[in-house]
């Protein structure tokens, strides 16, 4: 009985880390297509026309896509806030070691917040159903929605003063549509409204194009990456950052809290996420050396790939 017991156990393990493989395999599909458009159509291929859809049109979809999905309940507000408090706290530390550590104005912008903007919403709700099922969607779209909105009002603000001032890093935070978006839809799931199914099949299809849309882009800008050029001690800094003090300080956190088991595996898992695609969008957006971002993004997603499997040992034994 009890080989049994082992035996169906490994093969438990084994089904999981194949669905974990098989996730992250179709995702990086999209990415080979950009770069082999980029590879064979060269300056055809307009980086810059590709940021701008993605990012003032496609991902309008994406976001009321995602915030009309289900009601809004605020039962599941700690999670988020979890995720936000260990966020902001890494953020004080990035801020003062990176002012110490790069002179390059746009050095220290990525390595102030692009490790802090993790790939919660192509990786990690997939990711999260195939490990806790698709009752983690509820946590890991609302994670996602704290992640979007750090990410276009710190993100866009610390990106964008790698090239403007104080004044019009500001106004480029308002610029931004997806955050009038998320307003109008978050009033809206308030109030009660649920788009029809005719409405809602239009905002999926605008909001997988989105997605779709900057899995290409990253591919677009991997054609030009030259690793050998980047900076040393921003690759190791980033990297050190997102699979070294964000998984500890969650571990330290979680384990002084009183939170589901499966609710800690979410929170774990999402802020061990790769770099998000998005810093490339941003990076490109402001010009902030958006090729050396795509670098660290493929990084940090190799990285990714080899740790993934001891952070869900790490779930399973210790939170």
């Amino acid at each position: 009985m009890y080989y049994i017991l082992n035996f169906k156990i490994l093969h438990v393990n084994i089904a999981l880390m194949f669905d974990i493989f098989i996730s992250i395999i179709g995702i990086y599909i999209f990415i080979a297509v950009g770069y082999i458009a980029k590879a064979t159509f060269k300056e055809q291929i307009n980086e810059r026309t590709v940021t701008l859809l993605s990012i003032y049109f496609l991902q309008i979809f994406l976001t009321f896509w995602g915030l009309l999905k289900r009601p809004i309940d605020m039962t599941l507000i700690v999670a988020p806030m979890v995720y936000l408090s260990i966020i902001l706290s890494a953020l004080v530390i990035t801020y003062l070691f990176s002012r110490k550590l790069f002179s390059d104005k746009k050095e220290r912008s990525i390595a102030m917040v692009a490790a802090l903007i993790g790939n919660t919403a192509n990786l990690g709700i997939p990711l999260n159903i195939a490990i806790f099922g698709e009752d983690s969607v509820a946590y890991t779209t609302i994670i996602n929605l704290v992640n979007i909105f750090f990410l276009y009002t710190f993100g866009v603000y610390t990106y964008s003063r790698g090239n403007f001032d104080i004044k019009s890093s500001l106004k480029n935070i308002v610029k931004l549509p997806i955050l009038w978006a998320a307003a109008i839809a978050i009033a809206l799931n308030l109030s009660g409204y649920h788009p029809s199914q005719t409405v809602e099949k239009t905002l999926m299809m605008g909001a997988y194009a989105s997605i779709t849309m900057q899995l290409l882009l990253f591919g677009i800008y991997l054609y030009d990456v030259k690793l050998r050029e980047m900076n040393r001690t921003l690759i190791v800094w980033v990297s050190g950052v997102k699979f070294i003090l964000l998984p500890l300080m969650t571990f330290v956190l979680l384990s002084f809290i009183q939170l589901d088991n499966t609710i800690k595996g979410i929170l774990f898992l999402e802020l061990m996420m790769p770099l998000a695609i998005a810093n490339v969008n941003l990076t490109s957006l402001y010009e902030c050396r958006p090729r050396d971002m795509t670098a660290l993004v493929l990084i940090t997603s190799a990285l990714f790939l080899i740790l993934i499997f001891g952070g869900v040992e790490i779930i399973h034994n210790f939170l």
